[in-house]
């Protein structure tokens, strides 16, 4: 299992308290500083959008995508 997402397959973007970042970069994902159960928007466009924000959902509850 990959520990970050950072290959995913379009553009993807999480924001939280109106701070958005690039759900590619680690050190953007942890500048949002997010607690656990935070609620937050996911962001993606293209033809695998659906794949990324599942990837997405995936890091942020178990810390790790298949």
């Amino acid at each position: 299992p990959k520990l970050l997402p950072v290959s995913l397959p379009v553009p993807t973007a999480i924001e939280s308290a109106g701070k958005k970042v690039n759900a590619k970069s680690i050190m953007g994902m942890m500048s949002l500083g997010l607690d656990s159960g935070e609620k937050v928007t996911v962001i993606a466009d293209g033809t695998d959008e659906q794949q990324a924000v599942e990837d997405i959902e995936a890091y942020l509850i178990k810390g790790k995508v298949s």
